[in-house]
């Protein structure tokens, strides 16, 4: 599928990619925000982890909705209408020392925001706009969950640092808003459809078929844990991580910055290897390198050097499952609803980046210590990457073993 011949497939993806580039900086910012708001305005990390995962929990319930529009409407609307709400939520969080304005901020009105600009919804739409190079357009549209961090977020913490952490925020409203003219302006009123896709099916009966096949399964779950490692554990407990440990906001704010480097790296990489290499095999030796990163993480205290090492490793192995999982689920279930697919399977990411971020605040409250957090996420991760490797790359890979055909039937049912 191409999108308007005026605008060019590329054109998608840089306004994707700037698009995600807000949206997570202002998801960031929390986090490196969160011990100066608590001592500003006197709340508990466990209170401000729960308005973080009040957000992720929003998105979990709201992504497979995002992912249907993907597919009904393309992104236009949906890019910009999310990143005019991402700008609503900041500049309220900036305005306000009210509790519950700061919830309904960031945690309500922010959270419809990062739903709708967020990396499956890019990735759909990128997944329908190209069949060659698919796994590197998607590594590089989405890479901008990352790469627009290495600016943003630093100049956020000189601001925090020099005057204020609400001007950060106020800041990141002003850019959500003028990026949502851009991107309405920028992209097409309509997605052009692909053959077959005038049939657009029942809603329904397509989620009932995607959620029976047994690879959803495994993608879904994974994805979980994914979410529950890099979304909850790392995007909102590293920077106050670095804080207990003992390091300046400024240094934290660069390794953070440095992450996202190495995390556009890891994702472009990933996506130019997912269309070359086995995948879940791919996929697998992902899962097992940010295990190995979680190690490490135990022992960064009290030298900074270390903590730059951790960031390197697991920038590596971040964001890099996203067009490895993007790539397996059009495989398996075709790009026709593609957006749905990835929008289910988004929702779990967002369900485990909840659960972490939630767990790792209450356990630090009951703790002081953040030891059971990298842990368990060193588990988890191990386990989603022995999972991943139960699947085929494609469906009907092999005919030998007895459910190699449901995937390729959900494929078929759904292109």
């Amino acid at each position: 599928m191409q999108v308007a011949a005026r605008s060019g497939p590329w054109l998608l993806v840089l306004v994707g990619f700037a698009a995600l580039a807000i949206a997570f900086s202002v998801r960031a910012v929390l986090g490196l925000a969160m011990p100066v708001i608590e001592t500003e305005l006197g709340w508990s990390r466990s209170f401000i982890s729960g308005i973080g995962a009040l957000a992720l929990l929003v998105m979990a319930t709201a992504a497979p909705f995002a992912g249907g529009l993907t597919d009904a409407r393309g992104p236009r609307l949906l890019l910009a209408g999310g990143l005019t709400a991402i700008g609503l939520g900041a500049g309220l969080v900036a305005a306000t020392g009210s509790a519950v304005l700061f919830t309904l901020g960031f945690g309500v009105v922010a959270a419809f925001g990062f739903t709708a600009v967020a990396t499956n919804v890019v990735a759909a739409a990128i997944a329908k706009t190209f069949e060659a190079g698919r796994g590197l357009a998607t590594g590089i549209g989405t890479s901008g969950a990352t790469a627009g961090q290495l600016l943003v977020v630093p100049m956020v913490a000189l601001l925090m640092q020099s005057a204020s952490w609400r001007y950060g925020f106020a800041a990141l409203a002003v850019l959500a808003f003028v990026l949502a003219v851009a991107a309405f302006r920028l992209l097409p009123k309509n997605q052009p459809r692909a053959a077959g896709a005038a049939a657009a099916g029942n809603w329904r009966q397509d989620v009932r078929r995607l959620v029976r096949a047994p690879v959803f399964h495994v993608l879904f779950w994974s994805f979980l844990v994914c979410g529950f490692t890099a979304t909850g554990a790392i995007e909102t407990h590293l920077l106050p991580y670095a804080a207990f440990c003992g390091f300046p906001p400024l240094p934290s704010a660069a390794a953070y910055g440095v992450l996202s480097a190495v995390n556009f790296a890891g994702m472009v990489l990933s996506g130019y290897l997912s269309d070359r290499v086995h995948r879940p095999t791919l996929l697998g030796a992902i899962y097992v390198v940010r295990a190995a990163s979680f190690v490490l993480l135990l022992y960064v205290a009290p030298d900074i050097r270390l903590l730059y090492v951790f960031v390197v490793l697991f920038g590596l192995v971040d964001y890099s499952t996203i067009p490895v999982t993007v790539g397996l689920a059009a495989s398996h279930f075709g790009v026709r609803r593609i957006g749905l697919a990835m929008g289910l399977i988004s929702s779990g990411h967002a369900l485990g980046g909840a659960l972490g971020a939630l767990s790792g605040g209450l356990l630090f409250d009951l703790g002081r210590s953040y030891g059971a957090l990298w842990i368990g996420s060193f588990v988890l991760s191990l386990l989603a990457g022995l999972v991943v490797l139960t699947l085929k790359d494609r469906p009907g890979e092999t005919d030998d073993a007895k459910g190699a055909g449901a995937p390729a039937k959900v494929s078929e049912a759904l292109s």
